[in-house]
């Protein structure tokens, strides 16, 4: 099946539900990404700023640009012109540098905190009493440049289905404690972003209001790797 095809069976089956489909486009070229984009895709999800930065320049200006992946604080200068989400922000520290560098553009970059719920040491986020601590510090209260819209979080790998399923209600039983803590009155408090194309269903059955599909979408094609 084509790209196009592979988006329309996922719009189709969306279609109702209250979630968003990014469109996971790491390691494939940008014509693919164009494809996807000419079948109507319009949120890109990538992992590695220099390929990121690289499409960005070449494909159409109304893409909204997803960072997914870990993000080190010397790279966010260059994503912080144009991209629309980070969903990966791990700690206060890469806070702060978003913050900062979206100040020099004069804008507000909406970021989600990545939470760990994995069984995994491979992953990144912050656990529970630190997404607490962070949203309590002073130095949080005072950025002016960032807006926290919600969290994001990674299922292990491989997992049973009864583990996965633990995992993500973790994550929108958390959600829920820190809206009602933190976001009571803030409306664009809303994302839980979890689910990839093999456990989407079950993200989607406990929550999630965003879910990122690659592979499923635009097959086993590769580019180079760039470095983190």
């Amino acid at each position: 099946m084509s790209i196009a095809d592979n988006l329309l069976k996922y719009k189709k089956e969306l279609e109702g539900e209250q979630v968003e489909l990014i469109a996971v486009s790491k390691n494939n070229e940008a014509d693919a990404v164009l494809e996807a984009y000419n079948a109507g895709q319009r949120i890109f999800g990538e992992n590695i700023v220099q390929e990121l930065v690289e499409k960005q320049a070449v494909l159409p200006q109304d893409i909204e640009w997803h960072l997914i992946g870990h993000l080190q604080t010397n790279k966010v200068k260059y994503i912080a012109p144009f991209i629309s989400m980070i969903e990966s922000v791990d700690s206060l520290k890469l806070l702060a540098e978003i913050n900062k560098q979206a100040a020099k553009h004069k804008r507000v970059i909406d970021c989600l905190l990545q939470i760990y719920i994995a069984d995994e040491e491979t992953k990144f986020g912050l656990d529970h009493a630190e997404a607490i601590e962070l949203l309590r510090s002073e130095e949080y209260a005072a950025m002016k440049n960032i807006r926290i819209t919600g969290l994001m979080g990674i299922a292990s790998n491989n997992a049973l289905e009864k583990q996965t399923k633990d995992e993500f209600q973790e994550l929108k039983v958390l959600f829920d404690g820190i809206k009602m803590s933190f976001f009571r009155k803030e409306d664009s408090f809303k994302e839980v972003s979890m689910g990839m194309s093999g456990d989407y269903k079950i993200a989607i059955e406990e929550g999630s209001t965003m879910v990122r599909i690659g592979s499923n979408i635009f097959g086993a094609r590769k580019i180079k790797h760039f470095k983190a």
